[in-house]
């Protein structure tokens, strides 16, 4: 068992004191290395994909690594894997007295029949993204039927869990023991069973579905995807600042879409939490570290209500038409006339103000209690591309290697 301890300070919110967390350094999550390769400690680590509160314990938590230790390769589409064989975990944790956290247990995921999966990319028609995955030498490594880059952890009133990820995108349902149980992907990708909008396989590569969630009726999944949709193409997706939210019934498999408008090009939607069955706090981030400049790190009130929904009855590989062309290429303006309204968004949390954030990254964050706000950064096992087909540890600005780090901020959620 592994632990790590939690600094705190007191920041003073609304005349109370709430704790919120201390420097970066005096947050990390327990790590351990996992390999060695070219040099560069690669660890373990790596939680931070998604997090959300233990439902049987307020001081516990699960958090959910992604594919394993990845960079961009020296070709363009590649990723290099740096440790193959690496299957993705999702961690169980404790915050102990005095701010002390220990990793209880990890629960690897398996395919169906037990055996675990990698997050190496899916072949053509399971998912694929058109990634090339290779190794450190630059050999072409096998892909993965079952392969996932899991990005949105849920758990199920029954203590199972579900996973989002951003390769279909699949919605895969797991047991307590992370053995799949079913997996929900687009129309016309290869599944068995319930059918996510075929759209949705319009995701752009590495850009899939971030965040997800059960709503209060424990039965309804919410998910958000990262980015604008490549639909019908990357290049004629104009609009992009434009994303979507998917509810999914998971007793009935029926879906509903609502767009999302993001405050600027290329800017990520990486976790949702569903606070009633129509409100949501849904985090918007840009790929910024806190020293390159004015970085957005945000949690949004979002609702529901009076929002378009905006599903395609004939569930078309392009989605919803508006005046022949799809809603990617749609103007907001364009959007607005043919009677199409976006969820409503209210500002909450700025990270950088709040704790200085310095991460590029902010993808896990859960409710420890309705005044506090639980985030956790994802670390990519502190290693990232050298630009030449190699890897480099990955560095925050100020030079110490980024690791998964807990933050517990003071939130103010109107009744």
């Amino acid at each position: 068992m592994m632990t790590a301890n939690l600094a705190w300070r007191m920041v003073l919110w609304g005349g109370l004191l709430w704790p919120a967390a201390a420097a970066a350094s005096e947050a990390v999550l327990p790590y351990a290395e996992l390999a060695q390769r070219a040099g560069v400690s690669i660890y373990h680590g790596g939680y931070g994909s998604s997090a959300v509160g233990d439902p049987a314990d307020p001081q516990r938590f699960f958090a959910l690594t992604d594919r394993g230790p990845n960079a961009d390769g020296a070709e363009k589409g590649s990723k290099i894997f740096a440790v193959p064989d690496y299957a993705p975990v999702i961690g169980h944790f404790e915050i102990g007295a005095g701010g002390r956290v220990r990793l209880l247990e990890k629960i690897v995921l398996k395919r169906p029949d037990g055996k675990p999966l990698t997050g190496l990319p899916n072949p053509e028609g399971y998912g694929s993204t058109g990634e090339q995955a290779v190794d450190l030498q630059g050999r072409r490594l096998p892909e993965d039927r079952y392969g996932l880059d899991g990005e949105g952890l849920v758990v199920a009133p029954d203590g199972s869990f579900w996973v989002s990820d951003e390769y279909g995108p699949h919605i895969v349902h797991f047991s307590r023991s992370g053995v799949e149980l079913e997996r929900i992907s687009p129309k016309g990708v290869r599944s068995d069973g319930r059918k996510l909008p075929a759209v949705l396989a319009k995701r752009r590569p590495n850009r899939g579905m971030e965040g997800l969630d059960l709503m209060p009726d424990g039965k309804t999944l919410v998910g958000v995807m990262q980015s604008t949709l490549n639909n019908p193409s990357r290049k004629e997706a104009v609009n992009q600042t434009l994303t979507r939210i998917v509810i999914f019934d998971s007793d009935t498999g029926r879906t509903r879409q609502y767009l999302y408008r993001q405050n600027g090009k290329g800017f990520s939607n990486s976790e949702v939490r569903a606070i009633d069955s129509h409100r949501l706090l849904i985090n918007e981030r840009d790929g910024k570290f806190a020293g390159d400049g004015a970085a957005q790190k945000h949690v949004y009130l979002v609702d529901l209500r009076g929002a378009t929904d905006v599903s395609d009855a004939a569930d078309g590989p392009n989605g919803l038409l508006v005046n022949g062309k799809t809603l990617e290429q749609s103007s907001w303006e364009e959007l607005a006339a043919a009677g199409i309204r976006p969820v409503e968004k209210k500002l909450l949390v700025d990270l950088v103000q709040a704790v200085g954030y310095p991460h590029d990254k902010f993808e896990g964050m859960w409710l420890l209690a309705r005044n506090r706000l639980a985030v956790v950064n994802d670390d990519d096992f502190g290693i990232d591309s050298d630009g030449r087909g190699g890897i480099r540890s990955k560095k925050l600005p100020d030079g110490r290697t980024d690791r998964s780090t807990l933050y517990v901020v003071p939130l103010r959620l109107p009744e």
